[in-house]
């Protein structure tokens, strides 16, 4: 089974994607971390040195690099859906589950963990809410289109186990 997780930042994809590894006895991926190892950059240094396009380019093409692998569980970045026909790609070759957290719930996971997060590092407590709710209503298209959609208490073990047997 391929599953690709997708959400804003903070809505718990890397976490799900190790739960959902062990579950499925399969390999868990972070895209991001792919992208950063592949450039041999941290993301923030390929948005300063390259820029987003060409970040978003190296992201569809490691995004493709899935359809050579029979079983895994993905964790997208949050733009990921929203470039280069990537959802379409997506929906295609797997299983896709957006995780739709309420944006309280991320900006207080965010918080502590800004700078680390090239998009959100330079942004006071007060701008990170506004942000956030900007970004999701521009990425709302491209999520709505997975395949499945939890939100908040729906986010468990039990959810992910009937999404799995669903799609099995």
């Amino acid at each position: 089974m391929k599953i690709f997780l997708l959400g804003m930042m903070g809505s718990g994809k890397s976490h799900w994607k190790q739960q959902l590894a062990k579950l499925l006895k399969t390999g868990g991926y972070d895209l991001d971390t792919l992208v950063e190892f592949h450039e041999e950059k941290t993301i923030t240094e390929i948005f300063e040195q390259d820029g987003e396009a060409y970040f978003r380019k190296k992201e569809a093409e490691l995004l493709r690099w899935f359809n050579e692998k029979k079983s895994f569980v993905l964790a997208t970045g949050g733009g990921t859906p929203c470039f280069h026909d990537n959802m379409q790609y997506m929906n295609q070759e797997g299983v896709t589950i957006w995780l739709n957290e309420p944006i309280d719930v991320l900006v207080k996971r965010l918080l502590p963990e800004k700078e680390g997060r090239p998009l959100i590092k330079n942004l006071s407590d007060s701008e990170l809410s506004n942000f956030l709710e900007q970004k999701l209503t521009e990425r709302q298209h491209w999520y709505s289109l997975a395949m499945e959609t939890i939100s908040g208490e729906e986010i468990s073990l039990k959810t992910f186990k009937k999404i799995i047997a669903k799609h099995a």
